[in-house]
């Protein structure tokens, strides 16, 4: 051991010398052949601890600092400390800490500021005594401050007591001091890696490098930007992503050290403490610059003086204050800048130095400060080892965290029971939010160092692989352990507010707990663990909601399927059948589900993390009466509820579970309140009108009169006289001169000969587009908007008469419809040419677009044979599209085609749709469920249609000719089979309700084999020829399909 600085009071250890104070270092005859596990530094007393455990003192002993009353000048033995294998010191002003091996802190010396947080009123005591009040808690690191303590437990508590002058305890200022541990509770949650203590300021580090301070900020020392004192720990923002991994304090500075091995120093820099070569006080972190061409592994402060290690040359550098010799430069002179020790440093190196010199050299392993003095603990070359490097945690100081060695260690004791201090380690980390949270970090390119709002510092995967490794059927008795403590210690814990993002962690990794999706922990994990994120402030729900959104697909689906079964379970047990007393509880347990469940779902409308059928849940219809609940979810909206909790849950609020079946029926069961509210009515005025002749009597069904011939104009001069309650009527047709009674024939008949009428070229209202075969409101046509209104009324009808018809929009229409905005994505399913040439642009790495594209911010159209060109912005054709703004070219370009060009057009047939279908069921749909609301799907199933065929005449399921045809029809490609339902329905797709709800109807019919089969469409009727050759009716079929017109504007 070398020693430099005051020796005045023996602090140096060096036995009776003359000097009182020792410039350079000089060695210590005591410590030959001793190996050095910590030294603790005093304001005039030194402890050293050895590898075996053993504690020395020398130094003042005045206030019983020294723990024995032995000789003060050269190290002597603590044999009170004897039965303890102590591990680490700290000291402070007059008093000392010890730790053991056990995690139970050993205190003596001055007492008077309660700073030994031992019971009774002495004012020093003078022989190491054990903290009782912390033997329950295990403890892995301890710090001094002047007269306070800190220290940090295994479950990443911090514990606090002494003075409390400056706020150095973070208890805030009710307390001038303490006598006993107290937790400091305002940093509960988050995980940390050390503590450290000044002379009046404290700091906690975390695991990934964000550092709280508190306290005494007279110099800067807590490196917040201004002068005040702390009573609460609080961030210091400036460093979080300095990558820090190492703090350490002196009476009114602090010395930071990074993974890069840089410095930054703040506070009092009166003496040149701070290395920026001047004295002034830094109230904000500075690096040290002159440090910045070496990389520094240890760090260390005195009272003023700050001293770093090298280990590229093997040199120590002081700087601060040195008139006590404690910079070792051989001179009492202060120094502002970083400056060597005297001595013969070399560096670690593998193979050993061949020394001719006389002179000894040294190969420091580690250097310590405090007060006016300064120790370096060596090697000879022959012997050397490695030094320490402060940026690698010791293990044997961290909290608990669950990872792979944890887990190895946990799996090689055989099932049954574990011993005491296992259980205790799994009950401890568990029921941890600080251990969790420092848990599965991402360490590959050290991304946890960036966490923050944006990102989680989470390794998922490794979250998810250790969990499972962990919770296995063949180690019940660990699952049992870490449920328990989920259950009665973690998640009843988890409060509102937080400290800071990195205590927000377990919020993503628990979900991936195997424990969590067993159905028999849902009420006592899943349930309470939602109502804690549901509980969360507004800030850190935000944050949590950014982590998500950002998560892997399958990640964030977890969680989603995790509470769709809790909500499956849920209402299981509703079905069955609760008590009344416990009705109130599953009603809000369910509401609890589903609200986590809608958070998610926020979230994924943001950003589509998954798709969004991900979270239907197809059991519903079977677990409740759709129809009750959306009358019991219409009631609700008109009244006001005093509690959440009295609500019964309705899951018309959250529609996102319903699939496109439940839709239909929740469609359905809004039409009827719909007609039925119009048909009262209209009987009402009937009843009313029998006694007052001033009402005109009205018919509860809307009723269209049209010609054949004048379809589109018939209808548009009937429904321009409708009132707007009359189309939620049930629609009845009456083609003029036919007596056709419409039981939904006819009906369809005219949405079929409407929309063919309306489609034709000859009007010119909508473009084909070839590629994709789709239309698009034609921004040339001559029509006046009553026909796109009309065309949205028909829309509108079709739905709230379920009759599906061909309309071949893209789905921008249908998200128009429903107010969102179309996308670039929209474009490409319209005009896919364009679309993917957007993607290009946007896509194009280098800069030099403005010259590989050539465009500028306008748009180029047909206009009847010539092309125009449009402004996209005003004094489009002066801005060219330049990397910057390619963005907002694309979105200005789908802007145009698919909201300006078509605005008015667009708005009457907004206008017309919304007259029939608007209310409160359409904000139930997504844009491509109420498309297959319109136009049907494409999930064919040509078995259920064969099953679900009804058959006339001599026909039945087994008459040869049937039996032919069905055989023919399944050998039909699919492109024919969607040509026979055009032919026989009048659309190749199919209701959103699936095959089973398109009825079939097969005759005979007179005539012979020469006869085509004939289509009545509005009654999906085929009239099949008595055939008894195969070959003869496939022809037959084929033939009829391919002359069958459909509509369409080609």
């Amino acid at each position: 051991m070398l020693c430099w600085g005051n020796a005045s009071f023996g602090q140096l250890g060096l036995g009776g010398i003359d000097e009182e104070i020792v410039l350079e270092p000089r060695k210590s005859d005591f410590f030959l052949n001793k190996r050095v596990r910590d030294v603790g530094c005093g304001l005039r007393h030194t402890v050293f601890v050895l590898d075996d455990g053993t504690v020395y003192t020398c130094g003042c002993n005045d206030l019983g600092q020294l723990g024995h009353e032995k000789a003060r000048k050269r190290p002597e033995h603590v044999g009170a400390l004897d039965a303890q294998n102590i591990v680490a010191v700290s000291c402070g002003e007059a008093h000392t800490l010890a730790l053991n091996d056990k995690g139970q802190v050993y205190a003596w010396g001055l007492a008077t500021d309660g700073q030994l947080g031992l019971p009774g009123t002495e004012e020093c005591i003078r022989v190491p005594r054990n903290i009782k009040s912390l033997s329950e808690i295990q403890i892995v690191q301890v710090a001094c401050g002047y007269c306070h303590s800190l220290a940090l437990s295994k479950g990443s508590e911090v514990f606090s007591w002494g003075q409390n002058k400056y706020g150095q305890l973070g208890l805030g200022y009710e307390y001038k001091k303490q006598n006993s541990p107290h937790v400091i509770k305002s940093l509960l949650g988050i995980p940390f890696a050390q503590i450290a203590a000044g002379g009046a300021h404290s700091f906690v580090l975390t695991l990934s490098g964000a550092i709280f301070g508190w306290g005494r900020n007279k110099f800067g020392q807590l490196g917040l930007n201004d002068d005040n004192d702390r009573y609460v720990p609080t961030l210091l923002k400036s460093l979080r992503t300095q990558k820090v991994v190492h703090i350490c304090c002196g009476e009114d500075h602090t010395a930071a050290l990074t993974k890069e091995g840089g410095v930054f120093t703040f506070g009092a820099g009166g003496y040149g403490q701070l290395g920026h070569n001047s004295t002034s006080h830094e109230i904000n972190p500075r690096k040290v610059f002159e440090l910045m061409g070496s990389v520094v592994t240890q760090i260390t402060c005195g009272r003023q003086h700050t001293t770093a290690f090298v280990p590229s040359s093997g040199r120590i550098y002081s700087f601060g204050l040195g008139g006590n010799g404690q910079l070792g430069t051989g001179t009492t002179s202060n120094r502002k800048s970083p400056f060597t020790v005297k001595g013969n440093w070399l560096p670690y190196s593998t193979q050993c130095p061949i020394t001719t010199d006389s002179e000894e050299c040294y190969c420091v392993k580690r250097i310590f400060s405090g007060g006016d003095q300064s120790f370096a603990h060596y090697f000879y070359p022959q012997n050397m080892v490695p030094p320490d490097d402060f940026r690698y945690p010791d293990f044997l100081k961290q909290i608990w965290t669950v990872n792979e060695t944890f887990i190895q260690r946990l799996l090689t004791f055989p099932s049954g029971r574990l011993p005491l201090e296992i259980a205790n380690e799994i009950d401890g980390t568990f029921s941890s939010a600080g251990c969790l949270n420092g848990s599965f970090l991402a360490l590959s390119n050290d991304d946890h160092y960036k966490t923050s709002a944006r990102f989680s510092g989470v390794d998922m995967n490794a979250a998810r692989l250790l969990f499972h490794k962990l919770i296995q059927p063949d180690h019940a008795h660990i699952s049992q352990q870490v449920a328990a403590s989920l259950e009665k210690n973690l998640i009843p814990k988890l409060t509102s507010s937080l400290p800071d993002v990195e205590a927000l962690r377990l919020y993503l990794t628990l979900p991936e707990c195997p424990l969590m999706s067993d159905p028999n922990n849902f009420t006592t994990l899943a349930i309470p663990f939602g109502t804690a994120i549901l509980n969360l402030e507004k800030a850190p729900l935000k944050v949590l909601e950014n982590w998500w959104s950002v998560l892997e697909p399958p990640l964030f689906l977890k969680i989603v399927e995790l509470y769709k079964d809790v909500v499956v379970h849920l209402l299981k047990l509703c079905k069955i059948g609760v008590p009344a007393s416990e009705r109130r509880i599953l009603t809000n347990f369910l509401h609890t589900a589903f609200r986590v469940l809608e958070i998610l779902h926020r979230v994924n409308e943001r950003g589509q993390v998954i798709q969004y059928d991900r979270f239907y849940i197809h059991e519903i219809q079977d677990l409740i009466d759709i129809r009750n609940d959306y009358f019991s979810w219409v009631q609700q909206q008109q009244q006001v509820f005093g509690m959440l909790t009295d609500i019964p849950v309705t899951i018309c609020t959250y529609p996102f579970v319903f699939d496109a079946q439940a839709k239909t029926t929740l469609l359905q069961t809004d039409a009827v309140i719909q007609m039925q509210m119009a048909v009262d009515q209209a009987h009402r005025q009937n009843l009313s009108s029998l006694f007052l002749p001033v009402f005109e009597s009205v018919n509860p069904c809307l009723i269209l009169m049209v010609r054949r011939d004048n379809i589109v104009g018939d209808a548009v001069e009937v429904l321009r006289k409708t009132k707007n309650v009359d189309y939620k009527k049930p629609l009845k047709v009456i083609f003029v001169g036919e007596e056709a009674v419409d039981a939904g024939g006819v009906r369809k008949e005219f949405f079929l000969l409407i929309m063919r009428e309306l489609l034709d070229p000859k009007y010119g209202m909508f473009r084909y587009y070839e590629e994709s075969r789709l239309i698009w409101f034609s921004d040339k046509t001559f029509e006046d908007s009553d026909l796109f209104h009309l065309i949205g009324v028909v829309c509108g009808l079709a739905i709230y008469n379920f009759t599906i018809v061909d309309l071949h929009f893209p789905l921008a229409l249908y998200k128009k419809l429903l107010n969102k905005k179309p996308s670039l994505d929209d474009l490409k399913e319209l005009m896919p040419d364009v679309g993917r040439g957007m993607q290009q642009l946007l896509d194009y790495p280098e800069d030099d677009i403005e010259e590989a594209f050539c465009l500028n911010f306008t748009i180029t159209v047909e206009n009847f044979g010539t092309t125009e060109t449009k402004e996209l912005v005003p004094n489009g054709a002066d801005i060219p599209v330049v990397k910057q703004n390619r963005q907002d070219f694309v979105d200005a370009y789908v802007d145009y085609i698919f909201n300006k060009s078509v605005d008015s057009l667009f708005s009457a047939f907004y206008t017309g749709f919304h007259k029939v279908c608007g209310g409160k069921v359409l904000q139930l749909f997504q844009p491509s469920e109420l498309q297959a609301m319109v136009i049907g799907n494409t999930n064919y199933d040509w078995k259920e249609l064969e099953k679900n065929t009804e058959y006339k005449g001599e026909y039945w399921a087994d008459h040869p000719t049937i039996k032919i045809f069905w055989e023919v029809f399944h050998e039909l490609s699919l492109e024919k089979k969607k040509q026979f339902l055009l032919f026989l329905t009048g659309s190749d797709r199919i209701p959103i309700l699936g095959m089973k709800c398109l009825k079939l109807v097969i005759q005979p019919t007179g005539g012979g084999e020469g006869y085509l089969p004939v289509a009545h469409t509005c009654f999906n009727l085929l009239d099949l020829p008595k055939y008894t050759d195969k070959e003869t009716l496939k022809s037959k079929l084929i033939q009829a399909i391919d002359h069958y017109e459909g509509f369409s504007l080609v």
